[in-house]
């Protein structure tokens, strides 16, 4: 590492509407009040989350650069040049932590190719913990993001994760758009086999958090409403 650049340090942030301190270790906190530059995925969101942490922080201090589908690669050598001046710079996830399912992973490659050193801070991560609480194989788990829209090819794939699950005994994790989730599981109720267990981990680390490990035969006699409900799917067949 270059001792004269700045450090890169990946921020996880809230899961949802939720008082920040409850979830994020004061690590957190005194890193984002040492921090005037942040690479993020929104600025609206990302100001309003630096608020929430840090109050008192002057939020005309901030330099924030845009990490989303929009941003042009090329502009991202640009956001580690603060680092190579020798200030710090934190990369915001826009809910959990970043670089995980996260497009923040671009910048955390640029990092190691610079020789910055890169410094990841503890906080929510919804793929662990619904992994966590699933009951299922967390020796061994992948985690496979948005399946298919069409019907017929999302049907092939999910019975193809289901045969992976079996033949390796690893669970398969996905999402869904949130206004698709109570369609989703019944996509997958309706594929799987009987006795393959499905977890839905909705809504972690908020009042309404739900967590359910049932066979779908057991989820076809249960009611539960996902819509537009931040929601992880595990699947596992033995």
């Amino acid at each position: 590492m270059n001792d004269t650049y700045g450090k890169l340090y990946l921020i996880p942030t809230t899961l949802g509407d939720t008082d920040p301190l409850n979830v994020l270790p004061i690590t957190v906190q005194r890193i984002i009040e040492q921090v005037d530059v942040f690479i993020v995925e929104n600025e609206k969101t990302a100001r309003r989350d630096i608020k929430k942490i840090c109050p008192d922080k002057v939020q005309s201090s901030l330099t924030l650069f845009p990490l989303n589908k929009f941003t042009d690669i090329n502009e991202l050598p640009y956001y580690l040049e603060p680092c190579k001046k020798g200030l710090n710079v934190g990369l915001l996830s826009e809910a959990g932590c970043p670089g995980v399912a996260d497009p923040g992973a671009d910048i955390v490659k640029l990092a190691h190719e610079f020789n910055i050193k890169v410094v990841p801070l503890v906080g929510p991560s919804s793929i662990l913990m619904a992994m966590m609480s699933s009951g299922m194989n967390g020796q061994s788990f992948a985690f496979n993001g948005y399946l298919p829209i069409d019907k017929g090819e999302r049907k092939q794939e999910i019975k193809r994760l289901e045969r992976l699950s079996f033949e390796h005994n690893q669970s398969q994790l996905f999402i869904e758009t949130p206004y698709r989730n109570n369609k989703f599981l019944e996509d997958l109720c309706n594929t799987l086999n009987g006795n393959t267990d499905i977890c839905v981990a909705c809504d972690i680390t908020l009042p309404t958090e739900y967590i359910k490990t049932l066979s779908v035969n057991d989820w076809k006699k249960n009611n539960v409403d996902l819509h537009k409900r931040p929601t992880l799917f595990i699947i596992h067949k033995s």
